[in-house]
């Protein structure tokens, strides 16, 4: 069983990043964690990080037929896009939303999510281990 794992804008900049509201843990390192509870729980993970809308709109589509589950940060796209959040619909693979800080308890703006509507849930601000946290809830509703 594979799960698509999309890190959105600026996460590639983690640990370096505003890390009083994000952390200091990098990306590789969430990256690792997710690969090792992903081996506990007999899962393949693909894992991609873009700045470009349409690169994990690709993302997305490319994982019809080939993933079984999508586990996602859209950070800033999740307050804007629509295209994402057609393409998680257009897949019907199920999804969880998720984020390193507690979008509701920050800018009015960021408790709007485009995404949550077409995802089967949304963890956020347990910092990485929100990441953790959505793997093992997708991985149960996938059955694993």
């Amino acid at each position: 069983m594979k799960i698509l794992v999309l890190h959105g804008p600026n996460l590639n900049l983690l640990g370096i990043r505003e890390p009083g509201v994000y952390g200091t843990a990098t990306l590789d390192t969430i990256n690792q964690a997710l690969r090792e509870l992903a081996a506990q729980l007999s899962l393949e993970l693909d894992i991609v990080q873009s700045n470009s809308e349409g690169a994990l709109v690709d993302a997305i589509q490319g994982a019809m037929g080939t993933c079984q589950g999508i586990l996602i940060n859209p950070a800033a796209y999740t307050h804007t896009s629509v295209a994402i959040r057609d393409a998680i619909a257009a897949t019907a693979l199920p999804a969880v939303e998720v984020h390193l800080s507690n979008v509701h308890a920050r800018e009015p703006f960021r408790s709007h999510s485009f995404i949550a509507p077409v995802a089967v849930g949304q963890i956020c601000g347990f910092g990485p281990d929100s990441y953790l946290l959505g793997l093992r809830a997708l991985a149960k509703r996938l059955g694993k």
